[in-house]
């Protein structure tokens, strides 16, 4: 919480002052984790009403994005991003039957319906330790395929006296569906090594670092 309170709005203003930010940051975090309704936020939390309001207006002026972006910054600065290699993956989670009337459409809201059910997909890249670099939402029935370009050209980290942002990894492990000829020329255009085993229909693995693919990070 200190390395964020700098980017959370002042709690005193010209109106009312915020409730402390602490409970209800802790309350989006219990939420998120559970995927409870929000009138199902423990009380101890706060009112569920305040703890909605405020991530969606903070979701609005792009507090969240900001502070996703400092810890990144402040993970560069200790030396604690890998960009050795760098793990691609995604995932649907499922939406409840509601969001499928949800304001402004299915599409903007990153929602659709897969063999899985009605879910949005998240589409993520995380760095040699784990931890997430950048990430994409589409609905649940888009393939990984689609979004792994514009997954990679986010997430830079920009730090003072670098030239440029550092963005791309030395080498990039994804699973099988990922294993497309536009994908790998597009890689190789970019001097990023791939560990992405071929399909069975797109010949042998002999070049496949089984070693690297098979680390405890990699995907299943």
């Amino acid at each position: 919480m200190a390395a964020t309170r700098p980017l959370l709005p002042p709690q005193a203003g010209f109106g009312r002052p915020y409730l402390d930010h602490r409970p209800i940051v802790s309350g989006i975090i219990w939420l998120l984790r559970t995927g409870a309704p929000w009138r199902d936020v423990p009380e101890r939390f706060g009112k569920w009403t305040t703890i909605h309001s405020r991530f969606r207006r903070w979701n609005a002026k792009g507090i969240w994005q900001n502070i996703f972006d400092e810890l990144l910054r402040q993970a560069d600065l200790k030396g604690q991003l890998d960009r050795s290699k760098h793990f691609v993956d995604g995932t649907v989670i499922r939406a409840h039957q509601c969001a499928a009337g949800a304001r402004g459409g299915q599409q903007s809201e990153a929602l659709g319906r897969s063999r899985g059910g009605f879910g949005t997909k998240i589409h993520l890249r995380a760095e040699g330790n784990g931890l997430p670099i950048a990430f994409v939402l589409s609905g649940g029935e888009r393939h990984e395929a689609k979004f792994l370009q514009p997954l990679l050209e986010i997430g830079a980290v920009d730090r003072p006296g670098r030239p440029r942002p550092r963005i791309r990894p030395h080498r990039l492990v994804g699973d099988k569906g990922y294993s497309y000829p536009s994908i790998r020329k597009y890689l190789h255009a970019r001097g990023i090594r791939i560990t992405i085993p071929r399909r069975k229909d797109q010949g042998s693995d002999i070049c496949l670092d089984l070693a690297v693919y098979n680390s405890d990070l990699a995907p299943e």
